[in-house]
């Protein structure tokens, strides 16, 4: 425990202290564990489960924890009894409660094969995952080393985090990836944040310590119902709903060739406070947040030019599907600012798999059953273009004044369509001119 805290760790139970409303904690299976007899029937030796479970309130409302216990055993689920921990989601999906994982796990331990004579087929039966997912939030963070099923644990949620430097996540760790492949890696290079959280995408976010990530964890709750069967929590706002902002007014240059700050005018719009970032650094062409409206929980996605001009590039189609799905799940409206010049092309593009990504996220969308609301900030181009929101429903929709669409783009259309045509050059296109020669060009192919 000592060498667990010069790492810069908390204890399992300060953990559980620090995430749940203070003194709600009420433990479940405290005496589960690995006990041994002498042959007088005298208990001799006792291994507590390296995992403790029970319930306890965020902002006053009932959740389900699991938390690993890394001093026991490495924390990992095989080395005293792996039924505790299913027991816990078992729990929190049959009494419909948000579920919070503290995953401090080595994973799998060889030592199982000695302790049971004989191996087993990986998985466990009882553990329904899938239910899980598709009744109540599910919230977890890495906070050391979690590989294997720790790992899959960490991303089969609704929102995770990890810790920066303190907390690494991957299927294998580093000596069995050497035997494996031959690459000698650290921790940190394999599966620290740098890979994940600002890469990778396999965590949605990362802390600067264990209470940052704990704080990220009830934010992320106070924007969902319990469950499924539940409408989201609506918080008393005492933003104006008819404030307006003049900065809006010009907070989006008519210069598609310029960039703006997507989270400023955000900022401007939602209930101020309220936002809530999810993923930022995957798929940086959109931006997904939680907010609330008008006291009211909401789902939001902007695209940012400052990367690919705001296109959709195989990271932020796969963000969009996590996003949408998540929002669509618990019942929170969508609102969707658009400037979206398209699906980004090339040969690295191609070889990513963009478009069918793409088709992905329009597919997550369609599927979607809550409200939506587009708001055409500036472009809507091409395949991703369309992404707006539904097509064959409402399809509600509105447009700032600098709102420009179409199947492609002015500028490579024309180089498509005329690219005979003498007087048509893109390389410094002037919008204007363009018109002026467009309609010369139309009045020929007329005649």
């Amino acid at each position: 425990m000592e060498r667990h805290i010069r790492a810069g760790k908390l204890t399992v139970r300060q953990r559980i202290d620090k995430i749940l409303d203070q003194g709600s904690f009420r433990e479940i299976g405290a005496l589960t564990g690995a006990e041994k007899y002498d042959e007088h029937g005298n208990l001799i030796e006792f291994t507590p489960a390296n995992v403790v479970i029970g319930s306890g309130r965020v902002d006053g409302r009932v959740v389900v924890i699991s938390a690993e216990d890394f001093t026991v055993r490495g924390g990992s689920s095989e080395a005293t009894i792996s039924d505790k921990w299913i027991w816990a989601e078992t729990l929190a999906l049959e009494m419909r409660m948000p579920l919070i994982r503290l995953v401090d796990t080595a994973g799998g331990i060889i030592k199982l094969l000695e302790k049971m004579g004989a191996t087993k087929l990986p998985g466990y039966k009882d553990w329904d995952l899938a239910n899980v997912l598709g009744i109540v939030p599910v919230a977890s963070a890495a906070l050391g080393s979690v590989a294997g099923l720790g790992a899959a644990r960490v991303v089969a949620s609704h929102f995770s985090v990890m810790v920066k430097e303190t907390s690494q996540v991957f299927a294998a760790g580093p000596p069995v990836v050497l035997r494996a492949t031959g690459e000698e890696l650290s921790k940190e290079q394999l599966g620290g944040y740098r890979i994940h959280a600002r890469g990778s995408g396999v965590v949605d976010n990362e802390a600067h310590n264990e209470e940052d990530a704990f704080q990220q964890i009830r934010r992320f709750f106070s924007y969902l119902p319990s469950s499924v069967y539940q409408v989201p929590p609506h918080q008393p706002s005492d933003d104006d709903p008819n404030r307006r902002e003049e900065a809006l007014l010009s907070i989006v240059p008519r210069n598609r060739k310029r960039t703006y700050d997507p989270r400023k005018l955000l900022d401007l719009v939602f209930d101020p406070g309220t936002l809530f970032e999810i993923g930022r650094h995957q798929g940086p062409s959109v931006v997904s947040m939680l907010a609330g409206l008008n006291g009211y929980p909401v789902g939001i996605m902007i695209n940012d030019t400052r990367f690919f001009g705001g296109g959709m590039d195989a990271r932020a189609a796969e963000k969009t599907v996590r996003f949408v799905d998540m929002c669509d799940t618990f019942h929170l409206p969508i609102v969707n600012f658009v400037d979206q010049p398209g699906v980004i092309v090339g040969q690295a593009a191609e070889k990513a798999d963009t478009i069918r990504s793409a088709v992905r996220a329009l597919q997550a969308i369609a599927q979607s059953r809550v409200p939506w609301l587009a708001m055409i900030l500036r472009r809507a181009f091409g395949v991703a273009g369309s992404y707006y929101g539904r097509q064959h429903d409402l399809n509600l929709r509105y447009a700032w004044p600098s709102g420009v669409w179409g199947s492609l783009p002015i500028e490579g259309g024309v180089e498509a369509a005329y690219k005979r045509e003498p007087k048509l050059s893109v390389s410094n296109f002037d919008e204007e001119l363009f018109l002026i020669v467009f309609r010369e060009i139309a009045c020929n192919e007329a005649v």
